[in-house]
């Protein structure tokens, strides 16, 4: 974080954090709206907006504790800069009114702990409780803290147009630090944020972004050259390029989602990787009749669910203020109808994958321990030895489960079923 913050910085983070925390659009969109109607914010002021948002928003809880929770968004950066990110008063001091220092004094002077477990974490208390009632107080505390901290650059190379090692060699005689990632085959962690989109590597298709957890969820569903395929819930296509990569762009693969918007969004990445055997299809609901002609002809099925997608709050720190517990429960309920119809599409002796990117039980042990008691022509199979069949080493247990503490990724659980023959 630079020292030497402009008045114009403050202001517009501070105009930003305010249209944010109405909490009527995913901050990532709040962004994106601003910096397109402000294209002459350069790379400094777009990286301090960025950073203060998602700073505050990653700190929300104690920060209303300590200064209220009626303050502006104004004072709100203010105080991150102050107890967060550990900014002294002569640095702030020219861009403050007499008003505003003199409440900067009585803010650096508060003395304040955390007495509450929703405090501690930085989390509403519903969120708190119930992860705590999975992992214990003192892992929640570690996940809690290693979720506050910002999320790597991963990227995964395309099959069909690159190797791994290939791509490591020329990053390194461009002077750009990376590492091959832990667990995924195809991963590469940047160690410092780059102008991916300007690269000639990503230009051409050769990499995405997408983190080293979500690419585990690709190996676990394995789709072999010549099979038929579905992404279930393909979104803007992430997995599927995935998928079709590792199909190499033959046989049949559906991709299909409810939102036309997200499947549109995804056609120039897929050009871009090079993929023919893609077939994006908008659907209404998940038992939509162009579902029902492919019952039994699947040879591989990913679910990968609309969830909280708290597994993801590094990236997405608004997600713990946006989402209730409600409405999460709604979605268990979506969850469960959408696995169903997935799995009328497998064919006997084939595969389901069921993945959330949360961490939550409620979205993932007791959706998958209801289907398997519901559909006894499924049976559970490891996801620790289908991952050591496609040479991917890691011990999650029968069920996949990833979090930042233990494996750097994003938290994500999948589980792998196989339709008896």
């Amino acid at each position: 974080m630079t020292t030497n913050i402009t008045s114009a910085q403050l202001d517009a983070a501070s105009d930003v954090l305010e249209d944010v925390l109405r909490f009527q659009s995913p901050a990532d969109s709040v962004l994106s709206g601003f910096f397109r109607a402000n294209k002459k914010a350069g790379a400094r002021d777009r990286a301090f907006i960025a950073e203060a948002v998602y700073g505050v928003l990653r700190n929300l809880r104690q920060l209303q504790a300590v200064v209220g929770e009626s303050v502006r968004a104004r004072k709100l950066v203010l105080a991150w800069l102050i107890r967060v990110e550990g900014y002294s008063q002569r640095h702030l001091n020219p861009l403050l009114s007499k008003n505003e220092s003199d409440w900067i004094i009585e803010v650096k002077s508060t003395a304040w702990t955390a007495t509450t477990l929703g405090e501690r974490t930085n989390m509403p208390d519903w969120l708190a409780t119930r992860l705590e009632a999975q992992f214990g107080e003192e892992k929640l505390l570690a996940l809690s803290a290693a979720f506050n901290r910002p999320g790597p650059l991963d990227l995964r190379v395309n099959p069909l147009k690159a190797e791994r090692d290939v791509v490591l060699a020329q990053f390194a005689a461009e002077g750009i630090v990376a590492t091959a990632c832990t667990y995924s085959p195809l991963g590469i962690r940047l160690e410092s944020k780059i102008s991916l989109q300007k690269h000639p590597l990503f230009l051409d298709g050769s990499l995405e972004v997408q983190d080293e957890g979500s690419q585990l969820l690709g190996f676990l569903v394995a789709p072999k050259r010549g099979e038929m395929v579905t992404d279930f819930c393909a979104g803007a296509g992430g997995k599927t390029l995935l998928l079709g990569g590792l199909m190499r762009s033959t046989g049949r693969l559906y991709a299909f989602d409810v939102s036309e918007k997200r499947l549109q969004k995804a056609k120039p990445r897929l050009a871009r990787a090079g993929l023919s055997n893609v077939h994006p299809a908008a659907i209404d609901h998940e038992n939509d009749s162009r579902i029902k002609r492919l019952a039994g002809k699947m040879d591989r099925v990913l679910v990968d669910a609309p969830c909280s997608g708290f597994g993801t709050l590094r990236r997405n720190p608004d997600l713990k203020w946006r989402q209730t517990e409600p409405g999460v429960i709604e979605l268990t309920e979506k969850q469960a109808s959408i696995l169903t119809a997935a799995s009328k599409l497998v064919k006997k002796g084939g595969r389901l994958v069921y993945a959330t990117c949360s961490l939550l039980d409620v979205e993932n042990d007791v959706v998958v321990d209801a289907f398997l008691a519901a559909h006894p022509e499924f049976k559970q199979i490891s996801a620790t030895e289908v991952l050591a069949q496609q040479k991917v080493v890691l011990d999650t247990g029968e069920r996949l489960r990833l979090n930042p503490l233990t494996h750097g990724t994003d938290g994500f659980f999948a589980a792998v079923f196989e339709r008896v023959a």
